[in-house]
């Protein structure tokens, strides 16, 4: 009884530090700490877990521990910064699966039966097809337009799934168990194939969420406290991550899942207007000559790793001309929560520059240039005139407000919900085509 006591002490300091580190996480200049926090505490948890599982396989459990830590040590070192989201995404993944094999191996081991080794094994199967998806869609290795037949699909998987759910009470059997598994992963296939790439940064975070939930369920399986609350924290940061995307983006999780966004004809003219070019030239000179300069990172960023050439250029505006540079960031932008946020970051940009949405929309109208690089959709003005625009309703940064525009993208292409920027075709925008840390690396060369 009294190691129980030390060892549920020991678990409830580790979800204390989690919480702590969740809390750090929240500040870019205590972020570092907080990965730190949360490190320590799994280790301890692994460690702790370790000491008490029974003797029979030890070498067994080492080796598999060792070769998963040098894993995810090469993984995190091979992946570039701008590849983040698909990290997360097959993280959601594994932690789907591993949940999915706990709640079976529970079954095969124990003879348990219980609701929440199911609940664990049917969430879980379904967070590791939907991001194994999610990172094959975000890597643009596979892509699928939505069909007609997925949401009557996906409504009958669903129902066999609830009557294989009942089954499985009834036969209390490890057959009926693997059915239920195999028909979570298929659902979490079907549910996640004809999502749009706008709707990535929702999804992820649904994912996040599923995977946390299920690791809380096998955590009541295993009456392991660390998991219990560790899964419940992964699982409510994902929800309220999904109900801020969401709101961000005027959707909803049936639109999301069922209801793809719309797509409009996209062409080189708009309301009887055609783009006009501008050059690195004329950006260099508007941007010296300016008082104030808001930079509006978007994918396209991320696609181009220009977050360094950004740095460069505010550094160089403020330090050589004294200019006021500020960058704006839009919730959704890029394809996962806080993307252009982690770029930035890498990039070592003074966080006191970035703001959020409602905190740079006043700056605009006093901006003497908007530097967008593919920010498309987040600053389409159809989202506040346009009813039938898929985008309606979302709010957008009001980048059209400045007094010059500087457009940054390879074509006049619209973004990932179809719709037509109007913006590209206002008088006080200029387009600059091109890779997006190039056109920077010449602006800066010119300034």
């Amino acid at each position: 009884m009294i190691i129980s006591e030390r060892l549920y002490f020991i678990y409830l300091a580790v979800a204390f530090l989690f919480i702590f580190a969740i809390k750090a996480l929240a500040r870019p200049n205590t972020a570092r700490k907080g990965n730190y926090l949360a490190m320590f505490g799994m280790g301890v948890a692994v460690l702790i877990t370790l000491l008490i599982l029974p003797t029979r396989n030890d070498f067994g459990i080492l080796t598999a521990v060792t070769l998963a830590a040098a894993l995810g040590i090469f993984l995190a070192n091979l992946i570039q910064i701008t590849a983040l989201p698909q990290m997360i995404a097959l993280l959601n993944g594994v932690g789907g699966l591993s949940s999915l094999l706990v709640g079976l191996a529970q079954m095969l081991k124990e003879n348990t039966y219980s609701f929440d080794v199911s609940a664990g094994i049917v969430i879980g199967g379904i967070a590791f097809s939907g991001s194994l998806v999610a990172f094959l869609k975000l890597q643009n290795i596979y892509r699928i337009k939505r069909l007609p037949f997925f949401n009557l699909l996906n409504i009958l998987l669903w129902a066999a799934l609830i009557a294989t759910w009942l089954k499985f009470y009834e036969t209390q059997s490890i057959n009926t168990a693997l059915i239920l598994g195999a028909m979570a992963v298929l659902f979490g296939l079907t549910l996640t194939l004809p999502v749009g790439g706008a709707d990535m940064p929702i999804v992820i975070s649904v994912l996040n969420a599923f995977s946390g939930f299920a690791a809380s369920f096998i955590g009541f399986c295993l009456s392991n406290i660390a998991l219990i609350i560790t899964g419940a924290l992964v699982g409510a940061g994902g929800t309220i991550l999904a109900v801020f995307m969401t709101r961000a983006m005027n959707r909803n999780l049936a639109a999301v899942f069922f209801k793809s966004l719309e797509t409009q004809k996209t062409d080189q003219t708009f309301s009887g207007q055609t783009a006009k070019t501008g050059s690195v030239e004329d950006a260099a000179y508007f941007m010296q000559n300016a008082n104030k300069v808001i930079i509006v990172p978007g994918y396209g960023m991320a696609a181009a790793g220009a977050q360094h050439a950004l740095k460069q250029l505010a550094e160089i505006l403020e330090n050589k001309y004294h200019v006021a540079v500020k960058f704006a960031i839009h919730p959704v932008a890029g394809r996962m929560p806080g993307h252009m946020n982690v770029l930035l970051a890498d990039a070592k940009v003074d966080y006191a520059k970035v703001f959020g949405l409602n905190e740079i929309n006043p700056d605009f109208e006093t901006a003497d240039v908007a530097y967008v690089i593919g920010a498309n959709d987040i600053t389409n003005p159809l989202a506040k005139t346009d009813i039938s625009s898929p985008l309606y309703g979302m709010e957008i940064l009001e980048v059209s407000k400045a007094k010059t525009v500087f457009f940054v993208k390879r074509s006049l292409g619209s973004g990932y919900s179809g719709a037509q920027n109007p913006l590209f075709f206002k008088n006080n925008t200029l387009m600059l085509y091109g890779d997006a840390k190039k056109i920077t690396e010449e602006i800066i060369a010119e300034l």
